[in-house]
């Protein structure tokens, strides 16, 4: 995001045809986050992805979903570039915005959503960075709107994998403040913003899927 230099093993993309970039770890983990959100999310409404990255992910999800609208938000200016690129022509995809999902705020121009999803982002960033995040999403929400966040965690304080042990010690080594977050402090801070935990979700590669609603009243 805009106030952090990302570690150069944890965001990693790769010129493509044109103003397109390729993430391997999108290209990896699409078909199973398309699987996911056909699962879980809501059938039509409007879709907000944060840190959509290449724009690899919102491209397949509008395919799959072609109900949602779709609006991919970056704070990179060449990945804004390369999402525009992969979208170009997609009826249900508009125009990528620049959002820091880090500041706080932003859900007073972006709201109503009845969708919000982020993949693979609070592992490269801070506790009151994240807190902030899930802060912002819960205001951004319609009532009855769904968050889903994917990536990495603990579990119960715990690191289950030798993979996510190496990979946890390399963040912190590059930065102090980062690094994989619990999966039980993550659902406290989404109901501590007002969210009612719906489904967690165990998924490839040792990775979670939590998915949180909008209470409707």
């Amino acid at each position: 995001m805009s106030k952090r230099t990302l570690p150069p093993n944890a965001s990693v993309a790769e010129q493509g045809d044109g103003a397109k970039l390729i993430a391997p770890a999108a290209s990896r983990n699409v078909d199973v986050l398309c699987d996911l959100l056909a699962q879980v999310a809501p059938q039509d409404g409007r879709a907000l992805e944060l840190a959509s990255g290449t724009g690899q992910h919102v491209v397949a999800f509008a395919a799959r979903l072609p109900g949602l609208l779709w609006q991919p938000t970056e704070v990179i200016a060449e990945r804004i570039t390369s999402i525009d690129a992969y979208a170009q022509g997609i009826p249900n995809i508009l125009p990528a915005h620049t959002l820091d999902a880090l500041q706080p705020g932003w859900s007073t121009e972006h709201t109503g959503y009845d969708l919000i999803v982020l993949i693979n982002l609070l592992h490269l960033i801070s506790l009151p960075e994240t807190e902030t995040l899930i802060t912002e999403t819960a205001r951004a929400l319609a009532p009855g709107g769904r968050f889903v966040l994917y990536g990495p965690f603990m579990r119960g304080g715990q690191l289950t994998s030798e993979g996510d042990k190496r990979f946890h010690a390399a963040l912190t080594m590059q930065d102090a403040e980062i690094g994989y977050k619990d999966d039980f402090d993550m659902i406290d801070l989404m109901q501590a913003a007002g969210l009612e935990m719906a489904e967690v979700i165990e998924m490839p590669a040792n990775n979670l899927a939590l998915i949180a609603a909008k209470p409707l009243t």
